[in-house]
This record gives structure tokens, C-alpha cells and sequence, in this order.
């Protein structure tokens, strides 16, 4: 009955312990644990403290360094979502251009700087389009819905861009 030695074993208790989910706390015990995980994980990389020598024999391990893709600013502050619909799916099939949904204050430059930025392609002409906000109305209440506005971006030839939809 090996199996069943582990429930006696104090080691056993403790290794029991560790796998349980602790309990649900109030948001002041989690925020004094968090602290507490935050003090203890700080401790573990293997800066010398003082009168301890570091640990020699620990192999490291190197990050996993991303793709050097650089957006600026502008793009973030540009680009709201690619604006996929019928008759933009046409558009880039045909004309090779695609529509995006772009932040009101944003001008044709600053969206070309932002799809050439984000996507890699030679961008040859930026269209702009003001949709305004229009009336809606559900049973007796009458509302809006919520103008914006978007861009049509026209690409150089042989270039693509990958839009998947939601």
C-alpha cells in the first residue's frame, strides 16, 4: 500500500497542501499577498546578497525576443480596426484596397504612416470618409447610433495585407 503512505508522510501532507487552491479572500488579503509574492519573487533572481555567494551551477535562460515590427505612436492613435464588410472584402479582392476604422481627429498622412508602420506595405492613396451618427428608434424610444469614421487605403501592386475577420 505504497500509494497510500504519501497521507501519512508529513512530506506527503505538505506536497498535498501545495497542490490545494487556497481559499477565496477579500480584496485587502489578496492585495497584502500580492505584495508578499511580489517581495518574495524579487529575491529569487541571483543578485549576490551580501554575505551569500550566488549560485554558479544555475544555467540561463534566454527570453524569447519578439519580431522587430516598430509602431509608432501614430498607428495606435490612427488605427482603430479593420472595417470588414461586404463591399470592402470586393475592395480588396479587386482594387487592392482595404477599409479601416480610424479616431476622428486622425488626417490621410498620419493613416498612411500608420498602415505602412503596422502592416509593411507602400501605401498610394488614403481616402477618407465621415460617416455622421444616425437616428435609431426601439419600440417608443428614440435614440442615436454612433457616427464614425474610416479610411479607404490603396496599396502598391503584389502587396497584401492579412485581415481576419472577427
Amino acid at each position: 500500500m505504497a500509494l497510500f503512505d504519501i497521507f501519512k508522510n508529513k512530506e506527503g501532507e505538505k506536497e498535498l497542501k501545495k497542490t490545494k487552491e487556497p481559499k477565496a479572500f477579500d480584496n485587502k488579503e489578496k492585495k497584502e499577498t500580492f505584495k508578499k509574492s511580489k517581495v518574495l519573487s524579487s529575491k529569487k533572481d541571483n543578485t549576490p546578497v551580501a554575505g551569500k555567494k550566488p549560485k554558479e551551477n544555475i544555467e540561463k535562460i534566454e527570453p524569447i525576443k519578439p519580431k522587430k515590427t516598430i509602431l509608432s505612436d501614430v498607428a495606435f492613435k490612427a488605427l482603430k480596426s479593420p472595417h470588414v464588410t461586404e463591399k470592402a472584402t470586393i475592395l480588396s479582392e479587386e482594387q487592392n484596397a482595404y477599409v479601416f476604422k480610424i479616431n476622428k481627429g486622425t488626417n490621410k498622412k498620419e493613416v498612411k504612416e500608420a498602415v505602412e508602420n503596422t502592416y509593411g506595405v507602400n501605401v498610394v492613396r488614403v481616402r477618407v470618409i465621415n460617416i455622421p451618427r444616425r437616428k435609431r428608434r426601439i419600440g417608443k424610444s428614440l435614440g442615436w447610433a454612433q457616427g464614425y469614421k474610416k479610411a479607404i487605403v490603396k496599396i502598391k501592386e503584389g502587396q497584401k495585407i492579412e485581415i481576419l475577420s472577427r
